[in-house]
């Protein structure tokens, strides 16, 4: 008998008791803390540039080639694109759930480098970024300037070159995406003045290619050396040019007809300004520079957001003048509440199964002993979190909830069944527990087994949903398990030395005990009118099965119209705004319509902190300049309680103010219920186009019809796409006989094209 042992040596379970106790709260402090379990797919993106191409050249040149090897790449499930006007092409590969992330970038990786010789040389140029993330934001942090005493450029170029390393190197963080453009040197070129001195930009191109270039060049007096040599240098050259000054110097040409040389600054205009101008961003209507950033896969949350939140305090302090940061978006203080709620909760449950448990055994020290297969139960489920791979999460810490009250009933059985030996047997707490245990370890163990089987076969349904409730399931069924080995170890060690025989009846009585003597007196007459009822309504079977026909009839019916959801939407304080504006739309513009939608929502009493990015839009994250997106926080819960202070009231309000702009499409949306399933509510399909054709614009005729039939369901409250095959353009058509006829070459055409426009 396994009871026999610790019953003879109480210490030893004591003893191992506290070390299920101590290896489990280390095993706690080391796990990742999440809102749900991570049942989001891994993906991989990769993004390329094809500076001044349109959408269907990149979709063709780039998009297609990438897509061609990317594809079938071990554990992939699907791969979408994005190729936008603004020559992006951005690529995702989304990978089964359980698959190595690692290994999944490193064959992306691997496959893009065989896709890439086959690359224009504009994007080759610029390169081709392969990333492993989160498919969602963690934090977006805001850079900018209180008193507007610096410009975008000048906050862009202090968060890329101090700000941007120093937190990618903050444990927990996985990836940092900046939205500020790099310093660059601009050169416009004027097209009168270099067609005045018959010179093209490809001139101008090779005047730069030959003139600016970083030297090697060498060293003096190093050896083999006919001479012994004294000392050794390094010889430095100014190959390399940097300032504006020394650009504007750069000789184009010299000019014999005219006895002189022509200058950069004879030709063209030459500034310090940043490589793209087509991505604006603003915090509380001020111009800003945003970094988002992505938690690390297994990482945790709350702990990389305090470290995040640490360095950024410690680097405060050497921030330039007027320079400071905010927070329009962060994921972390709905995980935070939400896991204080279900601890609140616990906290709770387990003071209910206190008082309950005391009232009924009537017994400090009975009560005692089976409140303490709690601590040892819950806190040492958490050593098999990490072979499972579990986090603490919202679900697992319910599943405590639901378990405080089931790890004490193996407990209970056995203090009750040794109490019975102590009083009616007249047997010492000692002998009473080998007699009790005898009769029940057996009991003890089917109990703790069956209960198990109840939720172990949760964790094998198949699918998302299965993954999702795996470990609610087996968190239970574990606690159940250890309880169990608690109630054949330490219960009875505890029993042999604890318990007492109970009072004699008659005996003098204390306050508390009148209280129980009552208490059972209305108990017991309870418990003998709900007997009288049973054996009433066995007598009236037939009615009986009549009412559970008509509750199951009842039951279907409102399971039937019940509205159905995979998770539940709550107020996460926090929402996007984004907004589409005719093709086309100028970047200047864009800034318009952004800035007068967040001097708008901020008037709205709810909202805490608004940011703004125009140029990117949030649902496909593609960069268009006649998109943009508003990251909105909203005030504290507490400072707004009642349904109009919630979120989707807020919603609301802005859909108003959004009815009201006439010239772009505008979308208020709260996050996805699960962050990384999606961008936003709701669900997201897709259309294929499964025939040979390759005529786009039939399938866009196509999309749009679905669309309008899918937006008259009743079901559907918002249905959208941000396709568009409809971007206005100018087309070129490049007579080559005519070229030829004047001699000129074809391919300088399409270079000065690039050159001018690109």
């Amino acid at each position: 008998m396994i009871a026999e042992t610790f019953i003879r040596r109480p210490v030893t379970a004591i003893v191992i008791s506290i070390v299920i106790v101590l290896v489990g709260i280390i095993a706690m402090l080391t796990l990742p803390v999440a809102q749900y379990p991570d049942i989001t797919p891994p993906t991989v993106s990769i993004s390329g540039n094809f500076t001044g191409a349109d959408a269907e050249t990149v979709e063709q040149t780039t998009t297609t080639a990438i897509e061609t090897q990317v594809n079938g790449s071990p554990g992939m499930s699907y791969i979408t694109s994005n190729s936008t006007g603004s020559g992006q092409s951005s690529i995702t590969a989304t990978f089964n759930v359980g698959t190595d992330i690692n290994m999944a970038t490193l064959d992306v990786q691997n496959r893009v480098s065989v896709a890439q010789p086959g690359l224009p040389d504009a994007v080759k140029r610029l390169g081709l970024v392969v990333r492993k993330r989160n498919p969602s934001i963690m934090v977006a942090l805001a850079f900018y300037s209180p008193n507007g005493t610096h410009d975008a450029k000048f906050i862009g170029n202090f968060t890329n070159i101090y700000m941007k390393d120093a937190l990618q190197r903050v444990p927990g963080v996985g990836d940092i995406v900046t939205r500020a453009a790099d310093f660059s040197m601009r050169i416009w070129l004027n097209p009168e003045k270099l067609a005045a001195l018959s010179l093209t930009p490809a001139d101008v191109t090779a005047s730069l290619t030959e003139q600016n270039l970083q030297v090697a060049a060498g060293t003096v007096g190093g050896n083999p050396q006919p001479m012994q040599q004294s000392f050794e240098y390094s010889v430095l050259t100014n190959s390399r040019i940097n300032t504006k000054d020394q650009f504007e110097e750069i000789i184009v040409r010299n000019s014999t007809s005219t006895g002189g040389l022509v200058y950069l600054r004879d030709v063209a205009r030459v500034e310090l300004g940043v490589f793209d101008y087509n991505s604006n961003a603003f915090v509380n209507g001020k111009p800003a520079t945003f970094l988002l950033v992505y938690q690390a896969p297994g990482a945790n949350a709350m702990d990389t957001y305090d470290a995040l939140m640490k360095t950024l305090e410690e680097a405060r302090k050497t921030f330039p003048s007027d320079i400071d940061f905010l927070v329009p978006l962060e994921t972390v203080s709905v995980v935070k509440t939400s896991i204080d709620e279900v601890v609140h909760t616990l906290l709770e449950a387990l003071f209910l199964v206190v008082i309950v448990v005391f009232l009924f055994l009537q017994n400090w020290r009975a009560t005692l002993i089976p409140l303490l297969a709690i601590p040892v139960s819950l806190i040492g489920t958490f050593i098999f979190f990490i072979p499972f791979g579990f986090t603490i999460n919202t679900l697992t810490l319910f599943a405590f909830v639901l378990a405080i009250g089931i790890v004490v009933d193996d407990a209970i059985v056995v203090v009750e069944a040794v109490q019975h030996y102590i009083d009616h047997n007249k047997l010492s707490p000692k002998e009473a527990t080998r007699a009790a245990m005898k009769d029940i370890s057996g009991p003890v163990i089917a109990i703790a087994l069956i209960l198990a089987a109840v939720f172990v076969p949760v964790g094998f349904i198949p699918g998302i949903v299965g993954r999702l409730y795996q470990q609610f399931a087996i968190t239970i069924a574990v606690s159940v398990l250890i309880s169990a080995f608690v109630a054949l170890s330490l219960t009875p060690a505890l029993c042999s030395i604890m318990l007492r025989p109970s009072k004699e009846e008659g005996a003098r009585k204390n306050w508390l005990e009148k209280f129980f003597s009552g208490f059972n007196n209305r108990f017991n007459r309870l418990t003998l009118s709900y007997s009288k009822g049973v054996g009433s309504w066995i007598r009236r079977t037939p009615y009986v099965l009549v009412m559970m026909a008509v509750l199951f009839v009842g039951l279907v019916f409102l399971f039937k119209n019940k509205p159905t959801a995979f998770i539940p939407t709550e107020d996460e304080g926090r929402m996007f705004v984004t907004y589409e504006m005719p093709e086309a739309t100028s970047t200047t513009r864009s800034i318009a319509l952004l800035q007068d939608l967040m001097g708008k929502i901020q008037q709205i009493p709810e909202v805490n902190v608004i940011g703004g990015l125009a140029g990117l839009n949030i649902i496909s994250f593609s960069n268009k300049t006649n998109v943009g997106t508003l990251f909105v926080t909203l005030k504290p819960w507490d400072k707004r309680k009642g349904k109009e202070h919630h979120v989707q009231a807020v919603v609301g309000k802005i859909q108003g103010i959004a009815s009201s702009v006439k010239e772009a499409r505008i979308l208020a949306i709260t996050p996805p219920a699960i962050p990384g399933l999606g961008q936003s509510a709701g669900f997201t399909f897709e259309l294929q186009q499964t025939t040979s054709t390759d005529n786009i614009a039939q399938f866009d005729a196509v999309a749009q019809k679905f669309l309008a039939a899918v937006n008259q369901r009743p079901e559907i409250g918002m249905a959208y796409t941000f396709f568009n095959t409809r971007t206005p353009s100018y087309k070129i058509d490049v007579d080559r006989e005519k070229a030829k006829q004047l001699n000129v070459n074809v391919a300088s055409v399409y270079t000065t094209l690039s050159t001018l426009l690109g």
